[in-house]
């Protein structure tokens, strides 16, 4: 008997399915009011990133991420260099344009860049991954975490800034070291066979390139479920077929994701542990920030912690550090790997990421206390 495709994709997405059962499970033995799971949902952040999974879609599909990697291909010949031009604007853009949006820039660029060339793909986009992360630490905008951070701690925007450079700046000086040694030494060489020469779409990209704009500002003033609504307008009268190759289960997973993870932070076990941790001293509170956030991710361990934790700064570094490591530290992770869609993607981000984050973790500590 044939199985019908869509169930063999899902099938395949075990990630999702792992979290919706765990979800499911906790619903059952733990049951909660409505508004609990409507809370856990983030509707949001899902918002966010729908609007933010069109927007990308219509790029590629207009053409313009080809042409802007053949571009970009065309005037930088060196492996390393190359490497270290991407890893230095992912970082940057993250400052501004938050970690989740870099990546959905840099990351179908960098697909296209490895179509026509011999970059390693998947090197680069693990290095985005870590330089997103890296980066968005310095911003009080350039994450989740920091964004709840900031408006918590009621700092100005430049006292954050100024407060996280010392963090950001071991992390970076780690990462371009990083892609120095990894990247090959070589030239860049051009499959000019493989070099799409097909015009751009302009209306596709206009469009495209318009929702984005808008929607990252709807973002950043918190309205990002009412973005995400009038960006589908346009899309379903004027570019339906955009919409049928947006990656729907990559949404369903984060949906599953911040479902389980939000009712695990919330059960009774886990704040009673919470409770016997010695949170004042700076050490424990560092440890227990990065140790949480590779279970739950960094964005959930924030929340989790920061009605325990008497030092809201402290906490903010180690969630940052956290972010490293495991793919679940950071949603960010799971959105490069996911688009870069790559075979053993995440064991190879592993076996770099979590290396990383053994070095980079005691050198933030002791900058930071030195420095404080």
């Amino acid at each position: 008997m044939h199985t019908p495709s869509w169930i063999a994709r899902l099938a395949q997405e075990r990630l999702l399915l792992c979290f919706a059962l765990l979800a499911a499970v906790l619903a059952v033995a733990d049951p909660r009011p409505l508004a609990d799971y409507q809370r856990w949902l983030q509707a949001p952040t899902l918002a966010g990133l729908l609007g933010l999974l069109i927007c990308i879609q219509g790029i590629r599909d207009s053409g313009l991420v080809q042409h802007a990697a053949a571009a970009l291909l065309e005037r930088t010949h060196s492996l390393r260099g190359l490497g270290l031009l991407l890893v230095s604007m992912a970082a940057v853009l993250s400052m501004v344009l938050t970690n989740d949006v870099s990546l959905f820039l840099l990351v179908p660029m960098t697909l296209a860049i490895g179509r026509i060339s011999n970059v390693p793909v998947m090197r680069v986009v693990v290095l985005e991954a870590l330089a997103v992360n890296a980066g968005s630490t310095l911003s009080p905008i350039g994450n989740p975490q920091n964004l709840l951070l900031w408006q918590y701690m009621h700092l100005p925007f430049l006292t954050f800034v100024r407060t996280m450079l010392p963090v950001f700046g071991v992390m970076f000086v780690l990462l371009l070291l990083l892609t120095w040694v990894w990247m090959p030494r070589g030239r860049v060489v051009l499959h000019a066979e493989d070099i799409d020469g097909h015009p751009i779409s302009a209306s596709q990209a206009i469009l495209s390139i318009a929702a984005l704009a808008s929607m990252v500002l709807m973002m950043e003033h918190n309205h990002a479920l009412l973005g995400a609504l009038l960006l589908l307008v346009p899309f379903v009268l004027l570019e339906r077929s955009i919409l049928a190759r947006v990656d729907w289960l990559l949404l369903a997973t984060f949906a599953a994701i911040f479902l389980a993870l939000g009712h695990f932070a919330e059960l009774g076990v886990v704040q009673r542990a919470l409770d016997g941790l010695d949170l004042e001293n700076p050490l424990t509170l560092y440890i227990t920030g990065i140790a949480t956030s590779q279970v739950i991710s960094n964005v959930p361990a924030t929340v989790l912690l920061l009605r325990h934790a008497p030092d809201a700064m402290m906490l903010a570094v180690a969630v940052n550090v956290g972010g490293f490591g495991l793919a679940i530290g950071s949603l960010a992770n799971l959105i490069a790997l996911r688009l870069a869609g790559q075979p053993r993607g995440a064991r190879l981000l592993h076996l770099v990421s979590i290396p990383f984050l053994l070095v980079c973790a005691p050198l933030v500590y002791l900058v930071w206390r030195w420095l404080g």
